[in-house]
């Protein structure tokens, strides 16, 4: 129970990535340089790069610098902020291991009590998070296709680039968040569309809240999967949307997110 119970309890924070941008500041550290270092922590150069830049980016003093010129021909350098991360990451991760083992004394602690914690916890502005397993993965030469099967058996399409899949450590059977704006959900009463749009998810409209400018149109898609969308009120009453009327929701690809 220790291992599994501690992996689950550490997405609070997501440990998965933290572990490895972390582990990318120390092999920065020892090697110096960027290539030797992606090398070293399983990335590629670009991932690297871009999990630097979203790093000092997040930070209010950089973690990471890029040196030039010099008898070396220049490389990349923690600065002394950075080393400070590496070090206090270590007396955090030590702290939590004393407090997982603790924990793992408590048999009426499961997993799938931490998960909903986790759920719950989350905190972001997109209306939509529909929990789902990965079914597959396609490789393309831009991007990724990333299919989740939803509770309902509904499966939404994610289109994410390359590097979004390596930093999540996204593989078939994980579980996944798909996260979507309620604006990018779009709704027709013609069941038999032929759109675009990668994703059409059919359901029973179960509550539209009203107001004077914009509606929000929530349609149970089954088994507990509610997907809701923003639409003008005009919209609502062209379409003369009502409580119990199957409609198909339609949502493009690239307008879901994934957390994991």
């Amino acid at each position: 129970m220790n291992e599994t119970l501690g992996a689950g309890l550490m997405q609070f924070d997501k440990p998965a990535l933290l572990e490895k941008r972390i582990k990318l500041l120390e092999a920065i550290l020892d090697c110096g340089s960027i290539t030797t270092a992606a090398k070293r922590v399983g990335l590629s150069y670009k991932t690297a790069w871009e999990a630097i830049d979203t790093m000092n980016n997040l930070s209010q003093t950089p973690l990471v610098i890029r040196t030039t010129g010099g008898s070396g021909g220049g490389g990349t350098t923690l600065t002394p902020f950075g080393k400070e991360m590496i070090e206090n990451y270590s007396i955090l991760k030590h702290e939590y291991e004393r407090f997982i083992h603790h924990l793992s004394s408590l048999s009426s602690l499961s997993m799938e009590h931490v998960k909903h914690l986790q759920r719950i916890n989350m905190h972001i502005s997109a209306r939509n998070q529909l929990v789902g397993k990965i079914h597959s993965i396609k490789e393309g030469n831009v991007s990724a296709e990333v299919m989740i099967e939803l509770k309902s058996g509904a499966k939404l399409i994610s289109n994410i680039t390359h590097s979004a899949v390596e930093e999540l450590n996204l593989h078939v059977g994980d579980e996944v968040v798909g996260i979507i704006k309620a604006s990018s959900v779009l709704l027709t009463t013609t069941l038999n569309i032929v759109t675009s749009a990668r994703n059409k998810l059919f359901g029973t409209i179960c509550d539209i809240k009203r107001g004077e400018v914009n509606a929000q149109v929530s349609v149970d898609i089954g088994n507990g999967d509610v997907i809701t969308a923003t639409i003008t009120t005009e919209s609502v009453d062209t379409l003369g949307l009502k409580e119990k009327m199957h409609v198909c929701a339609m949502i493009k690809s690239s307008s879901i997110l994934i957390g994991k």
